[in-house]
């Protein structure tokens, strides 16, 4: 047993006690006694937490352990870090916060007390039993000598089984490859398949990740309009050897490949003998209709899919896959041989655990009715309130459309001011933003909190809407 003292800023003491003996994972044991302190009151919204670095020294542990264990905690909204000043406990324990608050007092919220920031999942649904249970079980599994460059079999007949049965695709096992997320697969996709200097044509505006992972593997980048039909086909330009796109639900600007966008952007492919990747980051979670089929199932053969856990589960599992033609496939498995690199198999044995006992069908359905039912609150606020919103179908965020660059700034300086983090339009352009908005994410925090903000939400993105 290791015993460690940790002191944030206010002197509160911070007792930690990690079990080196449990088969429960260090870093899950430290975000379960952080957590622990967080909601018991022990921790207050405000504390500062040491860094990564000074707390694993503290308690005897590598940075690994500790990182991993605050990456968890601001997926699931209790911490958030602050640019050159440290990591802050964001939330006070639900027990001591009011069930109701003037509007003046919504205003002393201190900066970041809420973040409704887009691409964060719903990790506080998670059945904290089951997660335990899942990682205690995964533990369990004796040390491999070598890491399989496909992922483990069990991984890949989950996702298989899944890709099936939520999203229509019928890959088969042995078309699955395990990834460490969709970021790690675009670059191996781009180490593999790509050279310097070849063009990939990008969503504009789009997910900046991948867009970077391109740029710095050398990749010429273009960036295609996008429209309430999806990715401009008739914008690709010639040349292009990979087409990114997010079909099911853009990524930011929330609306859907329309059915004959995506029969174009197919005979483009193939016409021109280009690749599209498509990124189904949220695929899983639609309100209106089913979730829409997949490109992979109209043209297997020249559609690169990637999913992830990320938005379903947790980014800290570091579980994702790709399902691709078999060219692809040899391409990025050939890389792997090369360079040595693997998928983590943690996060795989995690999934595999979930699914074994129904728990991740389970969290799916009320993943699903939760983000619908808060979907709904923000949607008719906001219509009562007379403000128009985009992307509110599917996913996890919803746009609220503004008229400049300059009511994007006011919105998220204003938002600051009254304790609610706000994402702009604009950093998802990679070129000077032709569309302005603000991004409310609804995954990320309570329930409650979400309902509490409302008011304060309408006032800010009304503004200038009367």
């Amino acid at each position: 047993m290791t015993h460690a003292e940790a002191t944030p800023t206010r002197e509160t003491a911070l007792p930690v006690t990690l079990d080196r003996e449990s088969h429960v994972p260090l870093a899950v044991q430290l975000a379960d006694a952080l957590r622990e302190s967080a909601s018991s009151g022990h921790l207050r919204g405000g504390d500062r937490l040491p860094s990564t670095r000074a707390l694993a020294g503290r308690l005897g542990v590598s940075r690994t352990v500790t990182a991993a264990a605050y990456e968890q905690l601001h997926a699931e909204g209790w911490i958030v870090g602050k640019h050159g000043s440290g990591t802050y406990v964001t939330t006070s324990p639900p027990s001591a916060r009011p069930e109701h608050r003037s509007a003046a007092a919504r205003d002393e919220l201190p900066p970041g007390r809420l973040a409704l920031l887009p691409g964060v999942p719903w990790a506080e649904g998670l059945d904290r039993s089951a997660w335990r249970r899942a990682w205690r079980a995964a533990s369990d599994t004796p040390p491999a000598v070598y890491l399989s460059r496909t992922g483990l079999g069990e991984y890949r007949e989950v996702i298989s089984e899944h890709l099936l049965r939520h999203r229509g695709l019928d890959a088969g096992t042995e078309s699955v490859l395990a990834t460490g997320g969709t970021t790690a697969a675009v670059i191996e996709l781009a180490a593999a398949v790509l050279a310097p200097g070849d063009l990939v044509a990008v969503e504009e505006p789009g997910y900046q990740r991948a867009v970077q992972a391109f740029s710095r593997a050398g990749m010429r980048v273009a960036g295609v309009p996008v429209d309430e039909e999806g990715l401009r086909t008739d914008r690709i330009p010639p040349g292009a050897r990979v087409v990114y796109c997010s079909p099911a639900h853009q990524y930011p600007m929330g609306c859907r490949m329309s059915a004959s966008r995506r029969v174009e952007l197919a005979e483009l492919a193939r016409d021109r003998d280009f690749l599209v990747v498509e990124d189904d980051y949220d695929g899983e979670l639609r309100y209106d209709v089913a979730p829409l089929p997949l490109l992979a199932s109209l043209a297997p053969d020249v559609v690169v899919h990637l999913g992830t856990t990320s938005k379903i589960l947790t980014p800290t599992l570091g579980a994702g896959w790709m399902v691709a033609p078999p060219s692809v496939t040899r391409a990025v498995l050939e890389h792997r041989d090369l360079t040595g690199t693997r998928p983590s198999p943690a996060g795989q044995h995690v999934v595999v655990e979930l699914a074994r006992h129904g728990d991740l069908g389970r969290h799916l359905r009320r993943l699903r009715r939760e983000l619908s039912d808060r979907r709904s609150i923000l949607v008719d606020a906001f219509a009562t309130a007379g403000v128009p919103v985009l992307g509110d179908d599917a996913g996890a965020h919803l746009v609220v459309p503004l008229p400049s660059a300059e009511d994007e700034r006011e919105r998220i300086a204003a938002g600051k001011r009254r304790g609610v983090l706000l994402d702009g339009l604009a950093r998802h352009f990679a070129t000077a933003p032709t569309a302005h908005g603000v991004l409310v994410g609804y995954a990320g925090c309570s329930r409650s909190e979400l309902a509490e903000c409302v008011p304060t939400l309408v006032d800010l993105t009304r503004m200038r809407h009367r």
